[in-house]
């Protein structure tokens, strides 16, 4: 074969390499164009059927609007004023859907558009509107955390775009109260506060309510319970009688309803059917596990759940704090949000969760009032709230703008009463999950992995240079030794650290047994030492919360705890001899939910011990 026959064959063949390659980058090229047309279609679809959905509750609000704006009743210069205000402020929740502001406005509004009702439209001659003339707090909003009080704020201001002159001044504790006293005395009409700060400026005569006419209580059944119910009294007490007064609560507990016959005359009860959609838009799921697992519970459900962004619930300040630190040191982004952090501590850790920079957000009851951050996917109970309210509180965090949502809670077997408690009064019914296995972690991570490479996109031409060694050093290796190896680099932590890791869910047997479990401990101990303890009913104490207050202070096993008697202001409860000593140095100094707590013996006669072990075998 001669030199030039050589050299056409390669040629050809050179050419045939090129069409081959051609062929397959036009086949890649069609693959990666069809696949970005689908998204493309998906995204269009999904946006189409948000708009859908939209639509006819913003042409609701929209026809509210226009009815107010037909509406032919002569209400004068001044009640002109609040109408076209109160339009203005519509206009810009039509296109702007806020949950509980936009539910509470319609039903309003559809009701006074039917019955005329002078809260909203019309009247009586002599009432008050804010004036932005006059430079003096006119309208008060009273609502229970820091968190809740800047957020109302913020969207107090944003309306304030349609009205002129308007100032808002937000009180709260934490931040300094000579700025605070600067803003009301630079002529804020609008005043959003919470009760303590308030009453400490009421007192300190730097401001002046007697010329207040609107005043509205936020998340009022949440201020009674926080304890804020002297303070809001008094604070009460300092205003005019001719106020309007408007309550908003969650629930609407005995107290709340003293509140209102108290302090609001004739009031107009609104209702809306938020509870009756709860249901339906939040999952309910129960995972059952042994106390001693609490934590891997969570640290599973966390690495397990794709696209988890969630709250995780605690009952105390210490434990928000370890459950966090113990998150962070597993390699998830998470961070505690409780009583203890200074103002600019909670707003950095506010800001990095809203950003996306965490993905856990560990918080107490108490410090998670307020919150108000769409796209929360999951609320964890970390263990079950003594009330039904306060679940309810933690639940309503998720679901929130039409969409949907999870509330988990990591249960023990001795939980299994207040789980049927929950469902019956709530009217749902938990769905029983399992708590995934360790493979099952370690595949799901993996498989992402996978995916994440197979859908990245390979380098541009202008790399080849700096790929052509990598690819060289791993040319040696067949396709699953190399997959192997970068799965091994990249998880060999993960993997050991499930090797060894069993199945950690429990049965959840219904409990046969018409014995309670105090009086089963009191059979078995039979030298006990009977301590008091300041705390009782009226403070939310049941006896699961006392039990796990002295466990988790002192160390020792629930067992050795005997009968607990609790009373309604103060509680009494028995201990093993044996473990008496450390369970009284243990509790010494110690807090709950923020309360000091006293604790000592009860030193009784033969007589009346003898007596009360009678009446306890009956």
């Amino acid at each position: 074969m001669s030199l030039a026959d050589i050299k056409a064959r390669i040629s050809a063949e050179a050419q045939d390499q090129i069409r081959a390659i051609e062929a397959e980058n036009d086949a890649r090229v069609a693959e990666i164009t069809g696949k970005a047309e689908a998204e493309v279609k998906a995204i269009q679809d999904s946006y189409g059927e948000r708009l859908a959905k939209e639509e006819p509750e913003v042409a609701r609000r929209r026809k509210i609007v226009a009815e107010l704006d037909a509406s032919k009743v002569d209400l004068g210069a001044r009640q002109a004023l609040v109408q076209e205000s109160f339009k203005g402020s519509l206009r810009q929740l039509a296109d702007m859907p806020r949950d509980k502001y936009i539910t509470f406005a319609n039903s309003l509004l559809e009701k006074a558009v039917r019955t005329g009702h002078e809260v909203v439209l019309v009247g009586r001659q002599g009432d008050q509107e804010i004036t932005p003339d006059e430079k003096y707090p006119q309208a008060l909003i009273l609502c229970p955390t820091r968190e809740l009080c800047l957020q109302i704020t913020r969207d107090l201001m944003r309306f304030a775009s349609y009205l002129r002159q308007i100032r808002v001044a937000a009180v709260y504790g934490g931040a300094s109260m000579t700025q605070q006293k600067r803003l009301i005395q630079a002529g804020a009409q609008v005043i959003v506060a919470t009760p303590g700060r308030l009453l400490d400026l009421i007192n300190r005569k730097w401001i002046q309510l007697s010329c207040v006419t609107r005043l509205v209580l936020d998340e009022a059944d949440e201020m009674l319970t926080m304890g804020f119910q002297d303070d809001i009294e008094a604070i009460l007490s300092t205003l005019p009688e001719a106020r309007r007064t408007w309550l908003f609560s969650a629930t609407m507990p005995l107290p709340i309803v003293r509140l209102t016959t108290r302090y609001m005359h004739d009031p107009l009860e609104i209702s809306t059917d938020d509870r009756k959609e709860t249901p339906r838009a939040i999952a309910h799921v129960c995972y059952v596990i042994q106390e001693k697992n609490r934590y891997e519970a969570l640290k599973r459900l966390v690495a397990e759940t794709r696209g988890l962004y969630g709250l995780v619930f605690c009952r105390t300040r210490v434990e928000t704090r370890d459950i966090s630190e113990q998150l962070f040191r597993d390699g998830i982004p998470a961070d505690a949000l409780h009583g203890d952090l200074s103002q600019v501590q909670r707003d950095t850790v506010m800001r990095k969760f809203r950003n996306g920079s965490l993905k856990i957000l560990v918080a107490t009851d108490v410090a998670a009032r307020g919150i108000d951050i769409h796209g929360i996917t999951h609320v964890i109970h970390y263990s079950l709230p003594d009330d039904l309210e306060t679940y309810t509180h933690r639940s309503g965090r998720t679901a929130r703008a039409g969409k949907s949502g999870i509330s988990a809670v990591l249960a023990t077997p001795r939980d299994r009463r207040r789980l049927t408690e929950i469902e019956r009064r709530l009217n749902f019914k938990f769905t029983r999950e399992q708590v995934p296995s360790g493979t099952a972690i370690c595949q799901r991570q993996l498989t992402d992995w996978a995916l994440s490479v197979a859908e990245t996109p390979i380098s541009a031409p202008a790399e080849d240079d700096l790929m052509a060694a990598v690819v060289a050093s791993l040319s040696r290796l067949d396709k699953e030794a190399l997959i192997r190896k970068m799965a091994g680099m990249l998880f060999s932590d993960l993997i050991r650290s499930y090797q060894d890791a069993g199945d950690i869910n429990v049965p959840l047997q219904p409990d046969r047994s018409r014995v309670s479990v105090k009086d089963h401990h009191a059979r078995k101990l039979k030298s006990t030492r009977r301590f008091f303890i300041n705390v009782g009913r009226l403070d939310k104490l049941n006896e699961g919360a006392l039990v796990r207050l002295i466990c988790e202070k002192s160390g020792i096993r629930s067992h050795r705890i005997g009968v607990i008697d609790l009373k309604r202001e103060f509680s009494f409860f028995e201990i093993d001899q044996r473990a008496a000593s450390r369970v009284q140095h243990a509790l010494k100094n110690t807090r709950l939910d923020g309360r000091n707590v006293t604790v000592r013996e009860v030193r009784e006669d033969r007589g009346r011990v003898s007596q009360r072990r009678r009446d306890r075998k009956k």
